[in-house]
């Protein structure tokens, strides 16, 4: 089965349903998943998939509908979602994070007849959720609903166009916006990668701890069934959990994002457990310190491999942080296929060097925003001379004499006081110099005197430590403009599900503290 798997995923285009059925029906009682409460065989996924494809299809779901799922991580889960796209549909997971409001609009936005939903989500939300689509709750209805053993769902042949799925962005406000990418997109993201594992000989045992409605886990989730391996999906991130799995299962790759790999470095039982079938460790979704990616190497076996992209697309960056330890302040290299160019704020080039707003393009671009063609041609730009389309990263950024990308901020954090620009990554890494300090961001907030001043807020180690001391240990290293107004203490940042720290509610946080400044 190897040669011609690899040979199979070689292609420019192919069926992730047929690969998956392959696999089935060639591994038979081999694990393919697990989860918190126990594990599926190759065959008994399978079975399972072609099952809920087709109950999908005996009740009049059409090609390309969308499936709505909304639930933590489970095997339950990663079925619908597999079973979604097999019968010709398009997965449509929800952020479990969202307020009813939210969910009531991505539900309807995806256009889903069908909402599959943990009984914990439908008794937090209410009966009368979800009104007029078909319900099934996906830990205790599931195997009932799903069609007779051994049911074979009608044929589906996807075409490189056909969506894959919506994955819904991180919103803080309004309904968010449904990503939507294509078959296409995702076999050139992924099948790649699932041939390369395969090449290597080595047991694909992945491990992922973020949740399936996120775009992140899609790494540890999709390339691994691809290449017939084991995947464990986490119903929550646990520190020990985490490392019982990886020790337990002899995980051999795994994708965290940063503050889940500062939480494993935190922990003091860390060196207890036996990591040494770890090959290969992701990380993305949000900055990752050059200490802490220090800290993974010197610690953690395997190699580690950044990536820098956007759910929409655009250009993808990697670094293989163990292959080059002197840059691990930047987020790598474009990576084959992709593009990037660094903006100033009328759409030109900058010299080399300078920072700059990034733009990029690759293989891996987005079918659009589901149901907003204004919001997607907001988030491209026209290359004038060429009429090619790029995606705005929406981060400010400088690329080095070596071609590696070094992340300034997001554009829209950018502070400008008294006429001069601060980018905040600046003043954060100046902050985590000081032993006391765990985490640091920075924030503009008003100021009548200079429009807006920079506010920093920091957790400390053990709850310890002079802010005031540290303000002005900082200050006395950073330009005049850049120095700090204010510096506070907080418990934890405001994070996202996936980690991604929530700068909004730390503008909330400064208001309620009546800054400005």
């Amino acid at each position: 089965m190897g040669e011609t798997q690899i040979a199979a995923l070689a292609e420019p285009f192919g069926s992730f349903p047929q690969i998956i059925a392959a696999n089935a029906a060639a591994l038979g009682s081999q694990v393919a998943m697990r989860d918190d409460d126990g594990e599926l065989t190759w065959s008994e996924l399978g079975d399972r998939v072609e099952r809920i494809a087709a109950r999908l299809a005996e009740e009049g779901f059409e090609r390309g509908q969308s499936v709505a799922i909304l639930g933590y991580s489970s095997i339950p889960y990663a079925l619908v979602f597999l079973a979604a796209v097999r019968a010709g549909g398009v997965a449509a997971p929800l952020t479990t994070s969202a307020s009813p409001d939210q969910l009531a609009g991505m539900a309807s936005d995806s256009g889903a007849q069908h909402i599959f939903i943990d009984r914990a989500k439908l008794v937090e939300l209410g009966e009368d959720c979800f009104a007029g689509m078909t319900r099934v709750v996906l830990d205790e209805d599931l195997d009932s609903w799903m069609a007779p053993e051994g049911t074979i769902a009608p044929a589906f042949d996807p075409q490189p166009g056909d969506p894959f799925n919506i994955i819904y962005s991180s919103g803080t406000t309004g309904t968010p916006k449904g990503i939507v990418h294509s078959h296409l997109m995702r076999w050139r993201q992924f099948a790649s990668t699932a041939a390369s594992w395969l090449e290597s000989g080595l047991p694909v045992r992945t491990l992922a701890s973020t949740p399936l409605y996120s775009n992140t886990t899609m790494v540890a989730f999709l390339p691994p069934l691809l290449a017939g391996g084991t995947v464990r999906v986490m119903r929550k991130f646990d520190v020990l959990r985490w490392l019982e799995f990886a020790q337990d299962d002899r995980a051999t790759a795994t994708m965290l994002v940063p503050v889940q790999y500062r939480r494993l470095m935190q922990e003091p039982r860390f060196d207890d457990f036996d990591l040494s079938s770890l090959q290969l460790k992701y990380c993305t979704s949000a900055p990752f310190p050059a200490d802490l990616k220090r800290e993974v190497l010197d610690r953690m076996p395997g190699a580690l491999i950044e990536i820098y992209s956007m759910t929409e697309g655009g250009v993808v960056c990697l670094l293989e942080a163990h292959k080059f330890p002197d840059k691990l302040h930047t987020v790598g290299r474009p990576a084959p296929g992709s593009e990037l160019k660094v903006l100033d704020d009328a759409d030109k080039p900058v010299p080399p060097g300078e920072a700059g707003n990034l733009i990029g393009r690759s293989q891996t671009m987005m079918a659009g925003y589901k149901n907003q063609p204004d919001k997607t041609r907001e988030g491209y730009w026209t290359d004038p001379e060429t009429g090619e389309v790029w995606q705005r990263m929406g981060d400010i950024g400088r690329v080095d004499a070596e071609g590696f990308v070094e992340l300034v901020g997001r554009a829209k954090d950018m502070i400008i006081s008294g006429g001069f620009n601060i980018f905040p990554v600046d003043l954060e890494g100046e902050l985590l110099r000081e032993a006391e300090v765990v985490e640091a961001a920075v924030i503009g907030v008003p100021s009548e005197r200079w429009g807006e001043t920079p506010v920093g807020f920091v957790t400390l180690k053990n709850g310890a430590g002079d802010c005031e001391a540290i303000r002005e240990r900082v200050n006395a290293r950073l330009g005049k403009t850049q120095r700090l107004a204010q510096l506070h203490a907080i418990e934890d940042m405001p994070r996202s599900h996936i980690g991604k720290l929530l700068k909004t509610d730390l503008r909330a946080e400064a208001e309620r503290r009546g800054l400005p400044v």
